[in-house]
């Protein structure tokens, strides 16, 4: 920033008597001037407690002796041209917008159904991760828009305010970011092994006790560091008008003991998301002993995205621990040398959404792959027990192919052979009221269920009374 800001307490220049201060050309009263408690910097502005004006060059403010300016321009206003942090900043704010498109777009493809839903693997979950770009993706755009003002300002006000605010909620978001990618990769490999064996993974042991409680801890960790650095007091960081104010008043704000504890509970929460891929590679991907075969059987196995991600947002959670202790590193500064903040804060969580996005254009809708793994372990089954599959287009009746379903269900029963009413075709609903029942022969004897029917017992038993009778 330009030497112009660095104020110190001046005297009032004398005018035409003892009473009279000359200010640019401008005449004051000496008296409302003390009463009112007005002070006059080296910085050109002229202020007291409550408020500050410019008055150099064409700011000629008048003060009345009730207190009140004419023609008075605060001194929190854009007046300085952009200069290299405004200008990194739209480039920033530029490839957060953009990243906003390639969000929506991956989460339309990843996120949309093509198999009925599964009580143990929602779909919200494959989801959060591009929620959480979405997110960070807006606070990057606005804490750089904002970071155009803290260049132009006179003296500091809200921009340095707002892009501090928004700079640091996006560690929490970022940490989210990973978290739900790293969580949602473990979740994929037990859904593929689940598919293929439902009763192989079951939900009640040592593997599904831990998966239950990691989400649980990491947000624990994640929120902490919310609640750490965010509810405070923001408007200490507005005071770096002279270097008294920024020793006494800026600096220990901004590297306070709140600081120092949010940035450890950041590092927690990414030891969290380190063990999460570990246990998500001992328990789904193949074990194997031997230093030298672990280490291959991990660069086999694991993503990519996930390892590379993982190391860069390493790299922001180290900057976060060094901003905190040190000043001259904290973009609460607001002459800080831009490569700190933008090369280490912004340009880490920026290439993370980058690599994300190349990820999800590159991968498959996962129930896509899962219709086409089912695809290919029904061909394999098939093949087992020597059975062809005939193609689509073989059928007898081609009318059976695009009749109603009521047609169909008819058709399949003449097909399996019911008898003479089935293959004449009768139809008639399955309801007892109309089931037809046939009245037995007046002349045929009643069985008796208690004895038996046979022949012999029953011509006994027509004679016997004729035996009688004789």
């Amino acid at each position: 920033m330009p030497l112009l800001n660095l104020r110190e307490l001046l005297q009032f220049p004398d005018g035409d008597n003892g009473t009279d201060k000359v200010i640019n050309g401008v005449h004051f009263n000496a008296t409302a001037l003390k009463q009112f408690g007005y002070s006059l910097y080296s910085n050109n502005t002229i202020s007291n407690d409550s408020s500050c004006y410019l008055i150099f060059d064409n700011f000629k403010p008048t003060m009345l002796t009730n207190g009140s300016w004419i023609n008075a321009t605060t001194c929190y206003i854009p007046y300085y041209h952009i200069h290299q942090r405004g200008i990194a900043s739209i480039v920033f704010a530029a490839f957060f917008c953009a990243s906003i498109m390639l969000t929506l777009m991956n989460l339309r493809k990843h996120g949309r159904l093509f198999l009925r839903e599964d009580k143990r693997f929602r779909v919200v979950g494959r989801r959060w991760q591009w929620y959480w770009m979405l997110f960070v993706a807006a606070c990057g755009m606005i804490s750089t828009l904002t970071g155009v003002d803290v260049d132009r300002y006179y003296l500091q006000q809200t921009p340095i305010v707002l892009q501090s605010f928004f700079f640091v909620l996006m560690v929490p978001g970022a940490l989210a970011m990973v978290w739900e990618g790293t969580r949602h990769w473990g979740s994929w490999q037990e859904r593929q092994v689940v598919d293929r064996d439902p009763y192989g993974l079951p939900q009640d042991d040592k593997r599904s006790r831990t998966e239950f409680y990691l989400p649980l801890v990491f947000y624990l960790f994640a929120w902490m560091n919310f609640f750490m650095t965010i509810p405070r007091s923001w408007t200490k960081i507005e005071k770096q008008n002279t270097p008294e104010q920024k020793n006494d008043i800026a600096r220990p704000s901004a590297t306070g003991p709140r600081e120092k504890a949010g940035a450890i509970i950041a590092a927690a929460a990414w030891f969290v998301i380190i063990y999460s891929l570990h246990h998500s590679m001992k328990h789904y991907k193949p074990r194997v002993s031997g230093f030298w075969n672990k280490v291959n059987t991990f660069c086999h196995f694991c993503p990519t995205k996930l390892f590379v991600n993982i190391i860069i947002l390493g790299i922001r959670v180290a900057y976060g621990i060094a901003s905190a202790w040190l000043w001259d590193l904290s973009i609460f500064q607001d002459d800080v040398a831009i490569g700190w903040p933008f090369g280490l804060g912004y340009g880490t969580i920026l290439l993370i959404m980058i690599i994300f996005e190349i990820a999800g254009f590159v991968e498959e809708n996962e129930d896509k792959i899962l219709i086409r793994q089912r695809r290919e372990r029904g061909r394999e089954q098939d093949a087992e027990i020597g059975y062809t599959k005939k193609p689509t287009w073989w059928s007898r009746n081609w009318t059976d192919r695009y009749g109603t379903a009521d047609q169909r269900l008819k058709n399949m029963t003449t097909e399996v052979g019911g008898g003479r009413p089935t293959t004449r075709g009768l139809t008639q609903t399955i309801e007892m009221g109309n089931m037809s029942l046939r009245n037995r022969s007046r002349d045929r004897p009643a069985e008796d269920p208690f004895r038996d029917q046979s022949p012999n017992s029953r011509q006994s038993s027509v004679v016997a009374p004729a035996t009688l009778l004789n």
